[in-house]
Formats: C-alpha cells, sequence, structure tokens
C-alpha cells in the first residue's frame, strides 16, 4: 500500500513514520510512504503558501494552487502504478471521527492521499475538488494535520501484511476485538508485593482464554460502558 502525505512539514512526519514498527516496514517495502512538501509546488517566488481569508477574520488560510500542484504531482507519479484504488483524506476537526473500523476500511485502498492543513486550514475549493473524505482523531485543536496524519498511517499500515508479524496482534488486541484487552503480565512473577494471576500459570490454554475474555469484559464495562454495549449489540 501507498501512502502520500501533502504536507508543509515532511521532514516532522518522516521522523515520526521512520521510526519502530513502521519504519520498518517502510524499509523491507511492506509499505510506500512518500512525504510532499507543499511548498515546493508554490508558485509564488517567495514560495508563500498561505494568504488572508476573503472576508477578514484571524489567520492565515493556505492558498489552493499550491496544495493542487502537489496533488497533481502525486497523481502524475502513480499513473506508471497501474490501475488501483485511491482515497484522498484532509485532516480535519470537521472530519468524521477516526476509530479501528475507518482503518479496517481504508486498509482496502491501494493508495490514501493525506492532506495536512496548518494556520487557519485550507480553502474550501481544494476541499470540494480533490478530498474524498475529511477526518479527526478528536474533538480539540492542534496546530497542523501532521500529527494527526501520522496516526491515520500507523493505524492502517499496521493492518497491512507483513507490517506486524502476526494478525493476532492486532485481531486480538484493545478495540480491534470490540473490547478492551485483557490485563497483561511479563517477569517478575511478583512486583512490589503483587503476584501474576495464577490462571496464567496453571498452563491450562482454555482456562486461560476464560480468564482473559472475563477480564476484558470487566475491563471494558469499567472504563469503557459504551463499546461494551456496541460489542453486545454486535453479538
Amino acid at each position: 500500500m501507498r501512502f502520500d502525505i501533502m504536507t508543509l512539514f515532511p521532514e516532522f512526519v518522516d521522523g515520526i513514520l521512520n521510526e519502530s514498527i513502521i519504519g520498518r516496514a517502510r524499509k523491507s517495502g511492506a509499505i510506500d510512504v512518500r512525504c510532499h512538501n507543499i511548498r515546493d509546488y508554490s508558485e509564488d517566488k517567495h514560495r508563500r503558501v498561505d494568504d488572508t481569508p476573503y472576508g477578514g477574520g484571524r489567520g492565515m488560510l493556505m492558498a489552493a494552487p499550491p496544495i493542487y500542484n502537489c496533488y497533481r504531482a502525486v497523481i502524475d507519479s502513480q499513473e506508471s502504478s497501474g490501475a488501483f484504488s485511491r482515497r484522498v483524506i484532509y485532516m480535519s476537526p470537521a472530519g468524521t471521527l477516526f476509530n479501528q473500523k475507518k482503518a479496517e476500511e481504508l486498509a482496502g485502498y491501494d493508495n490514501l492521499i493525506i492532506l495536512c492543513g496548518h494556520y487557519e486550514g485550507v480553502d474550501q475549493r481544494i476541499i470540494d475538488e480533490i478530498v474524498d473524505e475529511e477526518i479527526s482523531i478528536g474533538d480539540f485543536v492542534l496546530t497542523g494535520g501532521e500529527i494527526p496524519a501520522c496516526i491515520v498511517t500507523d493505524s492502517v499500515a499496521r493492518l497491512l501484511d507483513g507490517v506486524l508479524s502476526d494478525s493476532e496482534c492486532y485481531t486480538e488486541e484493545s478495540i480491534s476485538s470490540g473490547l478492551l484487552e485483557y490485563p497483561q503480565y511479563t517477569r517478575p512473577f511478583e512486583f512490589h508485593g503483587v503476584s501474576v494471576p495464577d490462571v496464567l500459570i496453571s498452563g491450562n490454554h482454555a482456562n486461560i482464554d476464560r480468564w482473559r475474555r472475563e477480564q476484558a469484559l470487566i475491563k471494558t464495562e469499567r472504563r469503557r460502558p459504551d463499546l461494551l454495549e456496541q460489542f453486545q449489540k454486535e453479538q
């Protein structure tokens, strides 16, 4: 899968997505992540990408031409890739709330193009012309769309073949299963007077699975009753 991230801060995005599991997946070729500097596509001699909004107001707005030029360059670079499915996303607090189901949906595309806004956002005309979907990572405001873009890329990429070592890494964990994940423990057996539950060292895998299921239900009921309600509806 190919991710194209259009941003004013490509080094920032690359710095995050070059690390850990996602970084290794990029190096192995399991995923293809490309960051594109919108400023490189400005037609202004000073490489400006923003201007004051019509009608007044505080702050600056990202102009449509540099974004569109960047988008066209991304599309042109894919022409030799053959026919594949594509989704253009704008990271925006006005978008639909991102969740695991949306990550699973997006993982079905061959290419995601993610636009990162900045300042007061972007000219509405660019949203209307090139964007398929606006996505938000929560009801709060950030200085730009770079961190949300990294979150979406990470969440989607880890669902793809070759990124994680085993599909169970994501199918049985929190949220993916529909419940919060059960408590987990590792060595030492005793820490500050608290021991690992006996069932986990019993060797009885049926009992372990049953305990984990019960603990996941208890934890979800206490912390995210909304998730438990949705889970029960889908059973």
